[in-house]
């Protein structure tokens, strides 16, 4: 079993920025594909970004691509989603996932844990 806890969300303005960290406990990650996914009101759980066990590889929604960037400690068990030039439209509510056989990173039914999300808000 992986617990996952992730942390760092809050209220920030119109192209501030972000970096949330996602620790797991209960068993290494350094052999799970790790990722981001988030859910607005009203909206269904949509992917955000993704990276693989040794960081080398990563893919991003179109929505935040040259906005965020994840990266992983595999020292430190942990996962973060660096978030800059944030809009309104990046509100919601974002979990961290982790998934040995992540066949499709934007697929949110490959990844087996999931962690209880971090609010971001931002305001215009």
């Amino acid at each position: 079993q992986v617990q996952l806890v992730e942390s760092g969300g809050g209220l920030v303005q119109a192209g501030g920025s972000l970096r949330l960290s996602c620790a797991a406990s209960g068993r290494t990650i350094s052999t799970y594909r790790m990722g981001w996914f988030r859910q607005a009101p009203g909206k269904e759980r949509e992917f955000v970004a993704a990276i693989n066990w040794s960081g080398e590889s990563t893919g991003y929604a179109e929505s935040v691509k040259g906005r965020f960037t994840i990266s992983r400690d595999n020292a430190k068990n942990t996962v973060y989603l660096q978030m800059n030039s944030l809009k309104p439209e990046d509100t919601a509510v974002y979990y961290c996932a982790s998934g040995i056989s992540v066949r499709r990173m934007e697929v949110s039914s490959f990844y087996d844990y999931w962690g209880q999300g971090t609010q971001v808000t931002v305001s215009s």
